[in-house]
């Protein structure tokens, strides 16, 4: 019973959970840079090379038995993957700049402290 309970303690923990959910919306948002890079920028920016190679897909791209296409649609989906986890981090910086640049709004006791302080002064 000790085994279950502390694995319970465990599983219920924030961090895994925190974790459980970053794998997960890292999975869907690999899948939508995947579908950019297959179904947009491929056919896109790609196309005359593509045509001059006399492929219809990046993938089929071949040297003999290496599909050297395939591993150039995977570099382009992790300069992508990455791209956007700089730029998700560098705002998240700049945000975090700003909130600690920010002074602390005083609590109700120091409000009224500051209210007496101003009314002794008047005195």
């Amino acid at each position: 019973m000790g085994f279950l309970s502390d694995f319970k303690q465990f599983a219920m923990r924030g961090n895994i959970l925190d974790l459980a959910v970053a794998v997960v919306i890292g999975g869907a948002f690999g899948a939508i840079i995947s579908s950019m890079v297959d179904d947009v920028l491929t056919p896109l920016i790609l196309t005359p090379a593509m045509k001059a190679a006399h492929v219809t897909s990046l993938e089929s791209l071949t040297w003999g038995p290496v599909k050297y296409g395939s591993f150039l649609s995977a570099i382009l989906k992790f300069i992508l993957i990455a791209f956007a986890l700089f730029s998700l981090t560098k705002a998240l910086t700049v945000l975090r700049k700003k909130e600690e640049g920010k002074p602390a709004e005083p609590s109700a006791s120091e409000k009224l402290l500051q209210e007496i302080r101003d009314e002794l002064r008047k005195r």
